[in-house]
C-alpha cells in the first residue's frame, strides 16, 4: 500500500516519507556538521570512501592521524578515491579570484597533495584532478553522504552541507553518487598525470 493510505495526515506530517526521508540533516555551514558525524562516517565505513570536495585540505588539518586511518580502511579491503581540483588550471584560478582569501584554493589543493603523496603506492587509494566540481562537494561513505553546494565567493565551511543516507533507487543519494562517479570517470591519475578511463 501506498505511504499515504497507511499514515494518517496528522502523524505523515511530522514523520519524513517519500523522496525527503534521504535528507538526515541539514546543516547552514559545513562548518556547523559537527566532527564526529566525520568521525562516525569514517570509521563505519566498511566498503567505499569517496571525498570529491575541490581541494579536501581540512580533513588533515580536522581529524588527527587522517592518513593512519585512510591506509587502515584501505588495508581492509575499502576503495578510498579523492577527486581534487587542479592547483594549476584556470578554473582554479578564477576561483581564488572570486573568494578572494589569504589561503588560496591552490595552495589548499596542494596541503592534500603534499599529504596525500605517502599514500600513493598504497593499494586501494586513488586521487584523480577534476575541476568540474568546484562548485559541488561529495563525500560518500558506503550510504551515507554527505552534500555541500557552494554559495557565491564562500569558501566550503562557510556553504551548506546535507547528511544524506541511500533508501531508494535515484534518490538524493543516487543522483550526487552518479554526479561523483561521472566526475570520477573524467578525471586524471594525480599521480601519473594522464587522463584516465576507468
Amino acid at each position: 500500500m501506498d505511504e499515504s493510505v497507511l499514515w494518517p495526515d496528522a502523524i505523515r506530517n511530522t514523520v519524513k516519507t517519500g523522496p525527503d526521508r534521504e535528507v538526515l540533516t541539514v546543516y547552514p555551514y559545513r562548518s556547523a556538521c559537527p566532527k564526529s558525524v566525520w568521525r562516525s562516517l569514517i570509521t563505519n565505513a566498511t566498503s567505499t570512501i569517496v571525498l570529491a570536495g575541490y581541494t579536501n585540505y581540512f580533513l588533515w588539518l580536522e581529524h588527527p592521524n587522517f592518513a593512519t586511518v585512510l591506509k587502515r580502511k584501505a588495508e581492509q579491503g575499502c576503495r578510498i578515491r579523492f577527486l581534487v581540483g587542479d592547483p594549476d588550471s584556470e578554473v582554479t584560478r578564477r576561483r581564488e579570484q572570486v573568494e578572494a582569501v589569504p589561503l588560496t584554493v591552490s595552495t589548499r589543493i596542494r596541503i592534500t597533495l603534499a599529504e596525500l603523496d605517502p599514500l600513493k603506492n598504497l593499494s586501494g587509494i586513488e586521487a584523480r584532478f577534476g575541476d568540474e566540481h568546484i562548485a559541488l562537494s561529495v563525500f560518500q561513505f558506503d550510504d551515507e553522504m554527505l552534500v555541500t553546494p557552494h554559495l557565491a565567493n564562500l569558501v566550503g565551511h562557510d556553504s551548506p552541507m546535507l547528511h544524506l543516507k541511500r533508501r531508494q533507487d535515484d534518490g538524493l543519494y543516487d543522483r550526487f553518487a552518479y554526479h561523483a562517479n561521472e566526475l570520477w570517470q573524467h578525471g586524471r591519475d594525480i599521480w601519473n598525470n594522464e587522463p584516465t578511463t576507468t
